[in-house]
This record gives C-alpha cells, structure tokens and sequence, in this order.
C-alpha cells in the first residue's frame, strides 16, 4: 500500500514553554529592581519564597496526582506565576500570605483544572485575589519609598518584630478615592503618595515593566494586541471620565497608566495565552474590556486598584470573544456565500 506523501507546509518555530516562561520571569526583572531599589529588599524575599513555595506545591500536587514530578517543573509555569504574584504583592507582606496567595494560585488556579494549558483563570490573579479579598490590611500596607532597612524588612516579612511607627502610608489610588476636599493640585502638593505623573515610585515601576513588556513584545513571545487593548481603553474611558483638577476628579489618563498595576497587568497579565482570547482581534478585545473594567473599579468600586478583578471578570468572557472573533478558516468562503455551479 503506498502512503502518501504530505507537502503541506509544517512551521516549526523556537518557543517551546521553558524557553517562553524564563523570558517571561527575565521580562520581569526591570520591575523587580525598580520595586527593590524604592522599597528595600522585601520584594526579593518574596521572590525566593515565592518561588520555593510554587514549586513545592506544584510538586506535591504533581505526586498526588501521579503524574512526573521533574517533567512538569522543568517547564517553568509555576515559578512565572511565583514571580507575578510576588512582583503584585506587597513587598513586606507576611510570609502566610504569600504562602495562601501561592498556595491558593499553584492548587485552585491551575492544578485542579488539569495543569498548565486547561485553567481558565490566571492562576496567578485567583491567587491575589484571594487574599485580598481575605486580608485587606495586609494586602494594602506599602511602605514609604527609601525607608525601610534590610534587616528590619526581614524581621517584619516573618514576624520577629513589631512595625516600625510610620513604615506604610496610602497609596496614590487610595488617596484619590478617599477625596472628598481637596483640587488635585493641592492634593498633589500636599499628599507624599503623589509624584510625578502618577503614584510616586510606582510610576518609575510602571516604567519599568513597560520596558520588560516591549522586550517580550521584540522576542516575539507576546503580541501587542491585548497590551495596546487594555492601554488604549483605560486611556480613552479616563479621558472621557476626567473632569480636570475639581476635588471629585477621577484622575487624568497618565496617572491611570502609571499608577497600580497597569503595566504589569498589561504585558504580564492580559498576554497569559491560556485564560485570554486566541485571535488578534479577540486579544485586542480582551484587553479594552480589562482596561473598561480597571477604571470602573477604580474610581466607582470599592478597592483602589482592579487590575486582578478586571482580568478574572474577562477570564469569563474569553471563550464568547473567540466565539465571535474566529477567523475564516482558510480555503473556506466568508458564512452566508454560497458556491457557484461547476467551481
């Protein structure tokens, strides 16, 4: 019996998933040294026991499940979601948190619905998600830019002393929320949260992951179609919403895109392959209904920033938007033309 020979054309590119996930975490590292160069060493530490944690979780659910333990590691998914949640949480939040941040996001994001490739919500925004929702307090202490010493970082991540008296202040988002009195420039003038054009400090971290999310954009592991979406809608909806310098100002476009996590929510978070949309326009969709939904939540709903919320919302939303945004499947005519007699 003769076999045909197929001359279709096959691509065979370079990514696989470990070489995608470690570009994704060395993405991460500007973000990493602009958080750890305003806030001291506590993101580090997040960082290492993050990633100890994910791992180890990862591995036991793994052996419960009876499937290979080093095979599954080896592709690096659980520590990229290790370095997201640290990079999102506080950067001296108590060791437990990120344990059940981690834990939470390692069992309940991703493991339960089958592993990597089969969860339908970013693992690493249920984790967050979760203990913010659990632990507001915790999750909302950020510590005031250049203040907070090595070893006393270390002491208050796992317990061993009291806060030292003025550590934390609100952040910019809190600040604008809690407005009821003051213009905006004086707002501004009067509030430490404030710098430049957005948060102080976060803006240089915004900055920071901007430039980690063009070099994945460059590498080609990500395209620019969630990232643009999600940046270009919360850029228009709060250009509409701005109502200038009053006391109810909702605050201008750059403040939004350089304040909280929007950078990183917008090349690191919106871009997962996995719980978003498939196609460019799907993405692109995807994206504008996460930036829509972090400006709602910002400035009507009850928590500061909603870059988590924003992107489990559209989670929900990511098989209708490939629903409606298939592409025509090649050597298919356009639905609703039909073919001509004798073609």
């Amino acid at each position: 019996m003769a076999l045909p020979r197929i001359t279709s054309p096959h691509a065979k590119g370079s990514n696989r998933t470990q070489r995608v996930m470690l570009l994704v975490a060395a993405a991460c590292a500007p973000g990493a040294l602009a958080l750890t160069w305003l806030f001291g060493i506590g993101t580090l530490v997040n960082l290492v026991w993050a990633s100890v944690v994910a791992l180890a979780v990862e591995a036991a659910i793994l052996a419960a499940r009876q499937r290979p333990i080093a095979f599954f590691l080896k592709d690096g998914s659980a520590l990229v979601t290790a370095v997201l949640l640290a990079l999102a949480l506080p950067p001296y939040a108590p060791w437990w948190l990120t344990l059940v941040a981690v834990g939470f996001a390692i069992v309940f994001g991703k493991q339960l619905y089958g592993g990597l490739g089969q969860n339908p919500f970013n693992p690493a925004m249920i984790g967050y998600v979760v203990v913010l929702i659990s632990f507001p307090i915790e999750m909302t202490s950020w510590p005031k830019p250049h203040t907070m010493g090595a070893w006393d970082g270390i002491q208050q991540i796992f317990g061993l002393a009291a806060l030292p008296d003025g550590w934390s202040q609100a952040t910019a988002l809190d600040s604008l929320k809690i407005n009821k009195s003051l213009t905006m420039d004086e707002l501004w003038a009067q509030n430490p949260a404030f710098g430049e054009f957005g948060g102080k400090a976060v803006e240089w971290v915004n900055l920071a992951f901007l430039l980690g999310g063009l070099f994945l954009i460059y590498k080609k592991v990500i395209s620019w179609h969630a990232p643009l979406g999600m940046l270009g809608a919360l850029f228009v909806i709060s250009l509409l919403c701005w109502n200038g310098s009053g006391s109810d100002s909702n605050g201008s476009p750059l403040f939004h895109l350089l304040t909280g996590a929007t950078m990183l929510g917008a090349f690191f978070i919106v871009t997962d392959p996995v719980s978003g949309a498939t196609s460019n326009l799907g993405r692109i969709l995807f994206g504008a209904g996460v930036g829509v939904l972090v400006y709602i939540i910002r400035t009507w709903g009850g928590y500061p920033d909603g870059v988590a919320f924003a992107v489990l919302l559209m989670n929900l939303c990511a098989p209708t938007i490939d629903y409606y945004t298939r592409p025509r499947t090649y050597g298919h005519r356009k639905p609703g033309r039909g073919f001509k007699l004798g073609e």
